[in-house]
């Protein structure tokens, strides 16, 4: 018997980290560390576990000191986190495993842990784990090839303490068919999307509501509908189960820009119970489209795909970028006037940044213009490569975005039009109790209402949410709570 402690890193607090939203709910993270609840799936059943998410509780001595070996999984985000962790692991003389996508595409510059996975662990954990039982175990675990899917067990969700996550995840599929340059999804997973069975996807979902769960989940596929023929075999069962037991999640997925184009597969994904949908729009500039190779977004006009999208049930959330080489002048103009008409409330803007491994590392590093290594974090970058227009008005534009699209003015007629558009006839799902999202509320009045110097935009925003749309007034004021995080972190970052 071994035991095991599997530790998340931090993330810094970033526009994707929600917290000043989700301290309302008196909540810790977003979502649990999927990819750890998996690894431990597929340890020994006879070793012990335990699980240290840093986002939503601290890594005790007591915890290290019960450890055999530890095992950490992060992101580039992260980096800076995973290495404090496996110094002070190492410091008490454990034993420490990683692995993860930023271990996978940083191979250059890995920590000093004693194993290290790279690429995706369903083949080479067991061999490790062979292993290690035989005293052999080798520093480094090169998968060889990326494994199907039927291969992933369903992740130890009971790990996790569900209640200091606002939302559960699960994930459905890898890869994408598409070839952004920019985008390290399909370096890392392919361009083969590949997915769970039916059953197996199903059998994560009644797992999470037998816990208790309720409320959002994220399907974290970086597309979900990558493979539309085996989504199109998936969401019939998905709705009958969704509509068995009375549409328990909320839920959530990433998908590219052409699900416009197939109003079948919008009506499927309605009716199993998604709610809101992730979208890489970047931009609406044709030129840095073409540049980017996302021939997908260039198929259709993208303001009519929003609309279409939302006018089917479905929120549209959507990442934009700034600091293409096509980029013109005025871009950060017409960036902030299509979010604007798209009424997408959610907008994550970011500079462009190079990621490790990429074709745009590549090609950059071809013609000599990498100066440093990507944080991860698109939203607080500081560029990574020398950009065509110049680089301190590329990033004097970024910040005139962040500043108007999450002004509270904009924010709030973002907002209102966005419930205006979307048709949702049933409640949302909750977590939480009648008690428990009452004083949520008054914490938001309390911040918002009371304390907020935009405090008469809120009033003015609440009052036109509860006359115009009441059935949607308990999601138009979670729709405040995230707005005054965007506007907190844009704050903190172009102050």
């Amino acid at each position: 018997m071994m035991n095991v402690l599997l530790v998340y890193p931090e993330f810094p607090d970033t526009y994707w980290s929600f917290r000043h939203a989700i301290s309302f709910e008196r909540k810790r993270s977003v979502f649990p560390p999927l990819a750890l609840l998996t690894v431990s799936a597929m340890l020994p059943t006879t070793w012990e576990r335990r699980l240290v998410d840093m986002n939503v509780c601290s890594l005790r001595t007591s915890d290290i000191e019960w450890a055999d070996v530890v095992f950490a999984s992060a992101m580039l985000v992260q980096k800076d986190s995973l290495r404090r962790v496996i110094e002070l692991c190492k410091r008490y003389g454990k034993r420490v495993v990683i692995g993860g996508p930023y271990i996978t595409t940083s191979v250059q510059d890995l920590p000093e842990a004693d194993h290290i996975f790279l690429g995706e662990a369903e083949t080479t954990l067991p061999q490790f784990i062979s292993d290690l039982e035989r005293g052999e175990a080798k520093r480094v675990y090169q998968a060889a090839e990326r494994p199907a899917l039927s291969l992933s067990p369903m992740p130890h969700f009971h790990l996790a303490d569900l209640n200091r996550y606002s939302a559960m995840a699960v994930q459905y599929s890898r890869g994408c068919p598409f070839q952004c340059e920019f985008c390290d999804i399909i370096e890392i997973y392919g361009r083969v999307p590949r997915t769970k069975s039916n059953q197996q996807i199903m059998a994560e979902f009644e797992a999470l509501r037998r816990l208790g769960w309720r409320g959002v989940v994220f399907v974290v596929d970086d597309n979900f509908i990558g493979n539309k023929r085996n989504v199109k075999q998936l969401l019939p069962e998905l709705a009958e189960w969704s509509e068995r037991h009375r549409y328990p999640f909320s839920l959530i997925t990433e998908a590219s820009v052409n699900l416009a184009e197939d109003d079948e597969l919008l009506d499927m994904m309605r009716r199993a119970g998604f709610r809101r949908v992730f979208l890489g729009i970047e931009t609406p500039v044709k030129d840095s489209l073409k540049e980017a190779r996302k021939g997908q977004n260039m198929r259709c006009d993208l303001l009519d795909a929003v609309r279409k999208i939302q006018s089917r049930g479905l929120e549209v959330m959507a990442g934009f970028i700034v600091g293409f080489d096509n980029d013109p002048e005025d871009v950060f103009e017409q960036q902030i006037n299509f979010i604007r008409e798209s009424a997408i409330m959610m907008a994550m803007v970011g500079m462009l940044t190079a990621l490790p491994d990429t074709q745009l590392w590549r090609r950059l590093e071809r013609e000599g213009r990498l100066i440093g290594e990507s944080t991860g974090d698109i939203t607080h970058n500081t560029l990574n490569f020398v950009p065509r227009m110049d680089a301190v008005k590329l990033v004097e534009g970024y910040k005139s975005i962040l500043r108007t699209i999450y002004s509270p003015e904009e924010f709030y007629r973002r907002a209102l039009e966005c419930l205006k558009r979307v048709a949702d006839e049933r409640r949302e799902p909750r977590h939480s109790s009648a008690l428990e999202d009452l004083l949520s509320f008054g914490r938001v009045v309390l911040t918002l209402g009371i304390r907020d110097d935009a405090r008469g935009e809120f009033w003015r925003y609440l009052h036109c949410a509860f006359t115009e749309h009441r059935e949607k007034f308990p999601y138009a004021v979670t729709l405040a709570a995230m707005g005054y995080h965007f506007r907190k972190i844009t704050d903190e970052y172009c102050c």
